[in-house]
């Protein structure tokens, strides 16, 4: 059983490098899982044989989530992810740049658990990636799979 903690789907090679950095610098151990396009996130949830089928240690415990992905948007992967009855039960933080009023409301109307604006300034980034953990990994209890 490969166990994920954290799914992140982000196409910016800059922003995953700092959401890596941002953890690691704490020394954080989740194990990431990082996709870079919508088609490969749903892929890994839906595809035959895909993680909502499985059921096991390949759910993640948290997933972060840009809106702006190619091929296939974060408010789409969003929308799969709540209406399937064997996932729907999984955070999702939407950290994106977008601090449209439309996008924000269209993620919460979709069950987003939460919306974080991306700030630009690297330590304030660095700070939100590593309180989204904090508290969705270890302050929240979302499931009966939580332990600690």
């Amino acid at each position: 059983m490969n166990v994920v903690d954290i799914l992140l789907v982000e196409d910016n090679l800059h922003d995953i490098e700092m959401i890596i950095e941002a953890l690691s610098s704490r020394c954080i151990t989740d194990k990431v899982l990082i996709f870079n396009d919508g088609v490969a996130a749903l892929d890994y949830f839906f595809s035959p044989g895909g993680c909502a089928e499985k059921g096991d240690g390949c759910i993640p415990r948290l997933i972060i989530l840009d809106l702006k992905l190619p091929k296939v948007s974060g408010l789409e992967i969003l929308k799969r992810i709540k209406t399937d009855e064997r996932i729907k039960h999984i955070p999702v933080v939407v950290f994106t740049s977008s601090n449209e009023v439309k996008d924000r409301y269209e993620s919460y109307m979709l069950g987003a658990n939460s919306y974080i604006v991306k700030p630009m300034d690297a330590d304030a980034f660095s700070k939100f990636v590593c309180d989204i953990r904090l508290y969705w990994l270890s302050m929240n209890k979302t499931t009966a799979h939580d332990t600690a």
